[in-house]
């Protein structure tokens, strides 16, 4: 059988993309990976595979099913092929205390794109400044999630029409929550939005996110109350409470089940608004919800694979 593969590129001259956070996403370059992620939605990669002969590794620290899934069938829907890290703290040679650094260097001498998920914060960047390929951040402990993000913003598109002049409730654990974080960014980049925070004292937003917002000029507000916030919001983005953030099993049990939404919940949300989550979900949606029309989780887990597919193609394209 003939080798499908090539060597990768020489990348000399050519700039490397790398996707490391929120930050390095204005406006236009949203706008463009949305157009391309619609695009391949509607059936653009049954008529090319922009990205046969290349290889994309996928190097997971920190387990994970939809992004680790998602974007391993959006490579090979692009025409790629995938070596894939599932369980890279244990099962390579991180288990010998090889540094990242190190491992991204090595690796990116093997493929031609690199996504990686670590527990550490900045992991992504630290990656990107050895790697002689696109390396795109799949969450980096409590620190960002840029592609979940874009998908987020995909969903809410599909959804109301629109990515302006939305008021957005964003629940639950702010403080490690990296799909929130990411997604607070992303939405100052468009105009006429208001974020309300929703947590408890001890997990509200970081002051680093908070600071970048009010840099964009973006209209924030934070409450406790999440029975008297849903009432006027477009989107209720709930997030799960993250038992492997916490220091201690007691200081978990202290927020755990702090905010759930259930079918009397769903009442006072406005027929016009979406609920939306990240996943996975533990207690904080009862399934009931899930009958409900304006629960778009399910439908927003799916459009992972059209975003992620627009992410490599731009990454990796030649």
């Amino acid at each position: 059988m003939r080798d499908t593969l090539t060597a990768p590129p020489t990348r000399t001259h050519v700039p490397i993309r790398h996707l490391t956070g929120p930050r390095a996403l204005d406006r236009g370059l949203i706008e463009s990976l949305l157009a391309r992620a619609a695009a391949f939605e509607q059936g653009a990669a049954n008529q090319a595979t922009p990205l046969s002969g290349r290889l994309l590794a996928t190097v997971f620290y920190e387990p994970s099913t939809r992004t680790r899934f998602s974007f391993e069938a959006a490579m090979f829907r692009l025409g790629g092929q995938v070596l894939s890290a599932e369980n890279a703290i244990r099962d390579s040679s991180a288990a010998k205390g090889e540094s990242l650094e190190d491992a991204i260097h090595v690796i990116g001498g093997y493929v031609d794109g690199i996504v990686l998920r670590h527990p550490d914060v900045g992991a992504a960047e630290r990656a990107a400044r050895v790697a002689p390929v696109p390396v795109i951040n799949a969450g980096d402990g409590p620190g960002d999630h840029p592609t979940q993000a874009l998908l987020d913003l995909y969903t809410i598109k599909k959804e109301l029409g629109r990515l302006d002049h939305l008021r957005v409730g964003l629940a639950g654990d702010l403080r490690n929550g990296r799909t929130v974080r990411s997604l607070a960014i992303l939405l100052s980049r468009f105009p006429g939005n208001q974020l309300v925070l929703i947590s408890p004292p001890g997990l509200r937003m970081g002051a680093d996110v908070i600071d970048a917002l009010r840099e964009a000029q973006q209209d924030a507000e934070e409450t406790t109350d999440l029975g008297g916030a849903v009432a006027d919001l477009d989107v209720l983005y709930q997030t799960r409470i993250q038992a492997e953030r916490f220091e201690s099993p007691e200081e978990y049990e202290r927020y755990r089940g702090v905010y759930v939404v259930t079918a009397a919940l769903m009442r006072r949300l406005p027929e016009r608004a979406i609920l939306m989550h990240p996943l996975p979900r533990l207690e904080e949606i009862d399934p009931q919800v899930d009958a409900d029309p304006r629960a778009a989780y399910f439908r927003q887990a799916r459009h992972g694979l059209w975003v992620r597919m627009a992410v490599l193609d731009w990454a990796m394209e030649r």
